[in-house]
């Protein structure tokens, strides 16, 4: 029996990794250094592993900004903007990888960056492979070669980490119409034989194929495209131990496919689907000589490992199969866990005993290993991990019946509004008084240095309470001083007392708990740090009056209040499970509700439930949908259904595909939704548009993922893709998403041209003979 680890958390145990790029974006640092910083993090992540007694340690694993654009590099998927002015100017491989990331504005360049997307329903983002017809590929980046081999030479042995050649392409886009990127096989094909025959040469024993589209539903031209692929990769290197790793769901209908693949190991997500190992064990398609990767400890979540329900599972399988046929491993990638639990000296030692991190889980899966082999060196800790689990089961701290009796009470009328949305709009637009493509950001302004140092001074004890809130005062005025200036029609605070839009709301609300390093990657050298869900969820007091009100006071025009919805505070928290997800997602919905309606009581006519992550919570198969949905929208709907029918609410979504969802969107009945627009080229449109969507809809017209700033024309040419599918009177004038982490100098120059864009198309819709 091996165990068996399918990726480490890349960042860093103190956010090395965002500190290295960002002081190389920021230009104070060389590529060398950037690229130490990068080796000294594996070094680091292969010692861990080994020493917790991993036999399979992954490589490759590792990224600068995303595994996905790793690949688009190897394979050579390089969009052609970036052949002609990148490759052109001699700029070096970095230059080229982040300017695709990131986009590229300097020294004379201009290049937008490739479009990005949630990486299936978490809270990751990969940035989106771009494909043509008849596209070729060719090797351009040895990466996985690379890494293998400096982990050879540093006495690590490996097992390179690639994303398969089937999932890669449905997770990229066609850029012109008339073909299928599934087409493409067999011109990729030959680029992942060009790197397994490196790998070989180099002395590889395992290669571990990351297939998470096994996880969803397959069109039959997929399927044949595995096979071909799997029939390919085995022809060629039969010598070579091949794993498929599907996370995140079952296989399900996939199950036959995936058993007929001639692979050596399959790995199966059994903290997801702990039923399918019944349906695999009792498969007569089950090859003899197939290998099982039991994902049994959870690469998702921050709870300590069940023991006794995980060894039910291997004892169950050792006696189908033997143990010799058995891998121990996490259910996905750890990159989804914060890194080390032995860090959070400050958290309740009551709930820190509840817990695993990565390295934790690392531990996790060496000791159900030694369990199942009859070690009687791990029989203690069998013991402690049932007392552990006990302990929470029973806690005063989770359980808290006031909650439990508010939920059951809650009944339709809950979830509705005073009036639809014809008769509101009507009032609205009497109550607010705004021009036509009214323009707003979507909340947060840029987070500087010095803000976030009197953050962390006044957590420190080093700033009073009352200096604190001088500083967030001065700062909130400048805020809307700009806005005004600029002449932005609802303006925002600047939300500088926020550290997340998640953490911030968990701190001040019951059954929360909160690390100081537990941090995850969103995207690039973004990290968040998810609070825990740990108890029964409820609102002590307001959270966000104080200053949504103090910049309303401070100017004529209309504030937005600024709220995260409950389906985002679940899907971007660590979230309990020992009861339904819809459960705790209602008790969330509960606090929001009293917040809103707070707001309004203190004059706020403009309030924003952000719910950018209710489109990644989907369960990856279709046939489950509807039961999600149904929650979801229900828990926004009662967060947001209190307020009188002139008090406006928005909602903001970000990176999502609505397409397929995009009655439930409606149904959410927000007032106003802002979305992602600028990557996709107003693309995302065209499912409202088809829909004939009834409210109003503001389209991102810059990216503020990217540091380059666009121009008035560039957001002119969107706002008229825009207005050419929905109509003028529907419009709003918005950003991507949040500025927090752009700098002021780009944010002001950006939003000067945003208002400039507005004026200009109003000015063009109004008085269309003058223009």
């Amino acid at each position: 029996m091996l165990t068996s680890n399918l990726g480490y958390p890349r960042i860093g145990g103190n956010r090395e990794l965002k500190k290295a790029c960002e002081q190389y974006w920021s230009g104070k640092t060389s590529v060398k250094e950037l690229i130490n910083a990068g080796h000294s993090i594996r070094q680091q992540n292969w010692q861990i592993q080994k020493n917790a007694g991993i036999d399979l340690i992954p490589s490759n694993d590792f990224s600068f900004y995303d595994q996905v654009l790793d690949m688009s590099l190897t394979v050579g998927a390089i969009p052609e903007r970036y052949h002609e002015v990148i490759l052109n100017n001699k700029k070096t491989e970095l230059d080229l990888y982040f300017a695709m990331a990131r986009g590229y504005q300097k020294e004379g360049l201009d290049i937008t960056a490739m479009e990005m997307t949630k990486w299936f329903d978490t809270n990751y983002h990969y940035i989106v492979p771009e494909f043509h017809k008849n596209q070729k590929f060719k090797l351009f980046s040895t990466k996985v070669v690379d890494e293998f081999n400096e982990a050879k030479y540093s006495g690590f042995v490996t097992k390179p980490v690639i994303i398969g050649a089937v999932s890669y392409l449905l997770l990229g886009k066609e850029k012109e119409a008339g073909f299928d990127r599934l087409d493409l096989i067999k011109n990729l094909l030959p680029v992942y034989l060009d790197v397994l025959d490196r790998l070989n040469d180099s002395g590889v024993e395992w290669v571990q194929f990351d297939e998470p589209f096994l996880a969803l539903d397959l069109s039959d031209k997929a399927k044949e495209a595995f096979r071909f692929v799997y029939a390919e990769i085995r022809k060629a290197f039969p010598f070579i131990n091949i794993t498929i790793a599907n996370y995140f769901d079952c296989f399900a209908d996939n199950l036959d496919l995936a058993l007929s693949l001639p692979v050596n190991v399959l790995h199966l997500d059994l903290v997801r689907c702990p039923k399918q190992l019944d349906d695999i064990l009792e498969s007569d398609k089950l090859s003899p000589k197939t290998q099982l990767s039991l994902g049994l400890v959870d690469g998702r979540n921050v709870w300590k490992n069940d023991f006794e329900n995980s060894l039910a599972l291997i004892h169950k399988a050792i006696r189908k199969i033997g143990q010799d046929r058995i891998l121990i491993a996490p259910s996905c990638s750890l990159l989804h866990s914060p890194c080390d639990l032995d860090f959070e000296t400050a958290l309740n030692p009551e709930i820190k005993q509840w817990l695993a991190f990565a390295k934790q889980k690392l531990d996790e899966i060496v000791t159900l290993k030694q369990l199942a082999v009859g070690d009687q060196n791990a029989a203690e800790k069998l013991e402690e991990n049932r007392l552990a689990n006990t302990r929470r089961s029973t806690s005063d701290l989770v359980h808290n019946n006031k909650v439990k009796e508010r939920v059951l009470a809650i009944t339709d009328k809950h979830a509705q509004r005073e009036s639809e949305f014809a008769i509101r709009k009507k009032i609205q637009h009497q109550a607010l008084n705004l021009p036509l493509f009214p323009t707003t950001t979507i909340g947060s302004f840029p987070q500087t240095a010095e803000v976030r140092s009197w953050r962390a001074k006044f957590k420190k004890g080093k700033l009073s309470q009352q200096q604190y809130d001088e500083l967030i005062a001065r700062e909130t005025e400048e805020t809307i001083r700009f806005q005004e200036q600029i002449g932005i029609d609802v303006l925002v605070h600047g939300e500088f007392e926020r550290n997340d839009m998640v953490e911030y709301f968990g701190e001040q609300l019951e059954g929360f708990a909160f690390t100081k390093y537990g941090w995850v990657q969103s995207y690039g050298s973004r990290c968040v740090k998810p609070p825990i869900i740990f108890g029964d969820v409820s609102r002590p007091a307001p959270m966000t009056v104080k200053w949504s009100s103090y910049a309303q006071t401070l100017t004529q025009k209309l504030v937005k209040g600024m709220l995260t919805g409950p389906v985002t505070i679940l899907q971007w928290s660590f979230v309990r499970n020992d009861q339904p997800r819809s459960q705790t997602c209602t008790q969330i919905a509960l606090a929001i509700r009293d917040e809103v309606c707070d707001l309004e009581k203190a004059n706020i006519k403009v309030i924003q439930i952000d719910e950018p992550a209710i489109r990644e919570g989907l369960p990856l198969r279709k046939a489950d949908w509807q039961a999600y949905l149904q929650w979801a929208v229900r828990a926004f709907r009662i967060a947001a259904s209190a307020v009188n029918d002139a008090t406006q609410i928005h909602t903001h979504m970000c990176y999502s595909e609505f397409n397929d969802i995009i009655q439930n969107i409606a149904d959410m009945d927000a007032d106003v939704i802002t979305i992602e627009c600028s990557r996709s080229q107003m693309e995302l449109l065209d499912a409202f548009a088809d829909f004939n969507y009834p409210n109003e809809i503001g389209p991102g017209v810059y990216d503020i993922h990217s540091p380059r700033v666009p121009s008035k024309d560039e957001m002119l040419n969107l706002l008229e893709k825009a207005q050419a599918v929905i109509p003028a009177h529907q419009l709003w004038v918005n950003p991507d998403c949040g500025l927090k982490t752009r700098h002021w100098e780009e944010t002001k120059k950006a939003l000067i041209e945003m208002v400039s864009a507005a004026r200009e198309i109003r000015q063009m819709i109004e008085n269309p003979v003058a223009s």
